[in-house]
């Protein structure tokens, strides 16, 4: 499918607040795009883009740790409460979640306080995020060629790198971060097409100067001692990765031009058990 519409140029936005960033509707980030795919579908995707969803708890660490790593994001409230039984306690969370601030109990605060500490003693990601070193959270837009689609991405981190190569940095935090459980997460969330979309953001944006940029993913386990594991996809994951994003691309410019926003099927799907369960229950009941 080709644009027919006049192509935009790169834009490069430093100081858009998070909350302007994820609510633009012009154009679409990577979560957008993953959410268009299998298991979502785009009926979901707009219902979800059209009905924002207030804050979830589950959220709060990642927000806050984020915070305290890069330097930028969220600004964290402590509760100065034991638990949020207390109904001030209740108060002061909504309190904060109104105000756009993230709320964390004394033991939360301590946590991500740990977690920061681990993060500046690693040898790789402490200088890697070292304060005044890089970029955080600075908002690119490009339209992409094939369908016109206007796109976005917010890189968490940029280094400035003496040797000229661009390396887009990626901070989660996660429940596992050994190499089993990260390639499950990568698979299932969808990091391969994210850390695509991304470089093509950058290198659409003109940020990656004569050098392939790279694309860096800092995992954080959320329990003590709280280890740290820098991941780089090989290229078949980016390759497929890429991939998705162009057929989540299509999709979502075939949703605009016609309005219409699919769900899952119009018919009755034929559906067998997971290849998994049939072998084991052949095994148990045969």
């Amino acid at each position: 499918m080709t644009a027919a519409v006049e192509v935009e140029a790169p834009a490069i936005v430093d100081g858009l607040p998070a909350d302007e960033y994820h609510a633009d509707k012009t154009s679409i980030s990577s979560t957008g795009l993953r959410a268009l795919l299998a298991p979502g579908c785009p009926a979901q995707f707009k219902y979800d883009r059209d009905h924002p969803q207030p804050p979830k708890k589950e959220f709060d660490l990642g927000n806050a740790a984020h915070a305290a790593v890069l330097g930028e994001g969220h600004d964290i409230v402590e509760i100065q409460y034991p638990d949020y039984k207390a109904g001030a306690a209740q108060a002061a969370k909504r309190e904060a979640y109104a105000a756009g601030k993230v709320p964390l109990l004394p033991k939360e605060k301590d946590q991500v306080d740990a977690m920061a500490a681990a993060i500046r003693q690693h040898p790789i990601a402490g200088p890697l995020f070292a304060p005044g070193t890089g970029v955080a959270e600075q908002s690119i837009y490009w339209t992409d060629q094939a369908t016109g689609v206007r796109c976005r991405c917010r890189p968490d981190w940029m280094p400035h790198r003496g040797d000229g190569r661009l390396v887009v940095v990626d901070y989660k935090t996660a429940k596992a971060v050994d190499e089993a459980a990260l390639q499950k997460a990568v698979y299932e969330r969808g990091y391969h097409a994210q850390a695509a979309h991304y470089l093509d953001g950058v290198k659409a944006a003109g940020l990656h100067g004569d050098r392939e940029p790279a694309f860096v993913f800092v995992f954080q386990a959320k329990t003590a001692p709280y280890l740290v594991h820098l991941v780089e996809l090989d290229m078949p994951a980016l390759f497929l990765g890429a991939a998705r994003n162009e057929r989540a691309l299509r999709r979502y410019a075939e949703c605009e031009r016609t309005g219409i926003w699919p769900g899952f099927n119009d018919r009755i799907t034929y559906l067998p058990l997971p290849p998994w369960a049939e072998k084991r229950d052949q095994e148990e009941y045969s």
